[in-house]
C-alpha cells in the first residue's frame, strides 16, 4: 500500500523521502540526498559527477509502533583522477545495517531498559547486537574517576561475577555518586586501587570491616575512618534479640510464640508504643528479670545515641556518655551486652568519628539496592566488567530524560 508522505522525521529532516508503503506491517521509506559537490579523498577536489547509485536496506526506530525500513537510495561520486567514492550521509555509517538514530536510541535504552533481552525485543534485534552496543557504548561513554574525593564511602555487595562472589562499591561521601566498582573486597584488591587513586582521600566511611580498616590504614596512612551508625548500632539490638531468643524458651508455650510475634515491641521507641503494645511490653519484661535488664540497657543506649546524633553536646560529653553505658553494661553481668559493647570498644574511635563529622553510609546501601535490582532483572551478570560497566551507565544516565523506542 502506497501512502503520500510530506512530513519531517525527526533524525531524517536532511533526506528526501520519495516513497513510503505499509508492507506485512512494516513502514518502508524510500529515501535519498540531495546532490552537492563532495570532496575527492585521493586528490582533494570538489566534484559532483554521479557513477551509480546502489540501493541498502537499513533499519530505523519503529513509527506508530511498527517497524521501519529505510531504502537508502546511496550515491557513489566518480572524481577525474579516477576516485569512485560513496556520498556522505547522516542516515547510516559504513558496514551498518542500522540507521545511526537506531544505534544511538539503542546504546541509550539498553543502558536505561530492565535487561538486554527485553531491549533487543524493542528494538526488534537479537539480544547480541544489544549486547555489543553496551559494549561499545560502555567503553566510550563511561566516566572513569582519575583521583578520589576527599571523603568517600565504601561497602561490599553480593555480585557473583567470575570476579569474585563479593563486590566493592566506591562512591563519593559528600555528593552520594557512585565512582567505581571493584571486582572483588580482598585486602589487595583495595588497598592497590586506594594507593593509586586516594592520594586526595582524607576520610573514609565503611562498616565495621577488619579487610576493609587494613586495607585502607596499609594504603592511605592514617585517613580519618568514619564507621557507619547502622552497623554499630545493630550490635546492641542483636544483644537484645539473643536476650530475647534464650528467655523466651522458659515461658509457657502461648507467651512463647506470642513473644516471637510481639518481637517489635522491644526494638520501637518507648514513648511511640500503643497502648495495646505497652501492655504487652509490661507482660513479657514482668515475666523475666533478664529480658527487663536487657530492655533497659537498650534504651539506655538509645538515650545516649540520640543526644550524640542531635550535636546537643560536645564530643567529650558524648565520650563520657559513652562511658557510662559500658559501665551500665559491666554492672548487669550480661554476657550478650558485654560481647556487643566489646566490639564497641574496639571501634570506638570510628564510632566517635561518625558524632564528630556526621557521614554516614545509609546512601551507599541504597546504591547497593538498585545494583541487587539490576542484577535480578538481568538474572545476573557473570562478567564483572560488564556489571561494573551497567550500573555506573545507568547512574550517569539515570535522569537523563529519553523517550525514543
Amino acid at each position: 500500500m502506497y501512502m503520500q508522505f510530506n512530513m519531517k522525521l525527526p533524525g531524517l529532516e536532511s533526506v528526501i523521502v520519495t516513497k513510503m508503503e505499509e508492507l506485512e506491517g512494516n513502514f518502508h521509506l524510500h529515501v535519498k540526498l540531495p546532490v552537492k559537490k563532495h570532496c575527492c579523498p585521493a586528490c582533494g577536489e570538489n566534484k559532483s559527477r554521479i557513477h551509480d547509485y546502489r540501493i541498502q536496506k537499513v533499519q530505523h526506530l519503529k513509527i506508530f509502533e511498527r517497524t521501519a525500513y529505510l531504502f537508502y537510495k546511496k550515491r557513489r561520486y566518480v572524481c577525474s583522477c579516477g576516485k569512485r567514492f560513496p556520498e556522505k550521509n547522516h542516515v547510516v555509517e559504513r558496514y551498518q545495517r542500522h540507521s545511526i538514530e537506531w544505534n544511538q536510541a539503542l546504546g541509550l535504552r539498553v543502558i536505561q531498559g530492565k535487561n538486554f533481552k527485553d531491549t533487543a525485543g524493542q528494538f526488534r534485534t537479537s539480544q547480541a547486537t544489544a549486547i555489543r552496543r553496551f559494549d561499545h557504548l560502555g567503553a566510550t561513554r563511561l566516566k572513569e574517576v582519575d583521583t578520589l574525593p576527599s571523603v568517600i564511602a565504601i561497602d561490599e555487595y553480593k555480585g557473583d561475577t567470575t570476579e569474585g562472589k563479593y563486590q566493592v562499591i566506591v562512591a563519593d561521601g559528600k555528593t552520594g555518586v557512585p565512582l567505581d566498582i571493584l571486582p572483588n573486597r580482598s585486602v589487595r584488591t583495595v588497598k592497590k586501587y586506594l594507593a593509586k587513586k586516594g592520594s586526595q582521600v582524607k576520610m573514609v566511611v565503611m562498616d565495621m570491616s577488619h579487610s576493609f580498616k587494613a586495607a585502607v590504614k596499609k594504603a592511605l596512612g592514617n585517613p580519618i575512618i568514619i564507621a557507619d551508625r547502622f552497623h554499630f548500632c545493630r550490635y546492641i539490638y542483636w544483644a537484645l534479640e539473643r536476650v530475647r531468643r534464650r528467655v523466651q524458651k522458659e515461658f509457657h508455650d502461648y507467651d512463647r510464640k506470642k513473644c516471637k510475634r510481639m518481637k517489635h515491641i522491644f526494638y520501637k521507641r518507648y514513648e511511640e508504643l500503643t497502648d495495646k503494645q505497652h501492655w504487652y511490653l509490661e507482660r513479657y519484661l514482668g515475666l523475666s528479670e533478664d529480658l527487663r535488664t536487657a530492655y533497659g540497657l537498650k534504651e539506655a543506649y538509645r538515650s545516649w545515641f540520640d543526644e550524640a546524633k542531635n550535636g546537643t553536646k560536645d564530643l567529650g560529653e558524648i565520650k563520657q556518655g559513652l562511658y557510662r553505658f559500658y559501665n551500665q553494661v559491666e554492672k548487669s553481668g550480661m554476657d550478650e551486652f558485654i560481647k556487643a559493647i566489646g566490639t564497641l570498644k574496639n571501634w570506638q574511635p570510628e564510632v566517635l568519628n561518625s558524632f564528630a563529622f556526621g557521614y554516614t553510609n545509609g546512601f551507599v546501601e541504597g546504591l547497593n539496592n538498585q545494583t541487587k535490582v539490576i542484577k535480578r532483572n538481568a538474572f545476573g551478570f557473570k562478567r564483572y566488567d560488564r556489571l561494573r560497566l551497567r550500573v555506573l551507565l545507568h547512574h550517569q544516565f539515570k535522569d537523563l530524560d529519553f523517550r525514543v523506542g
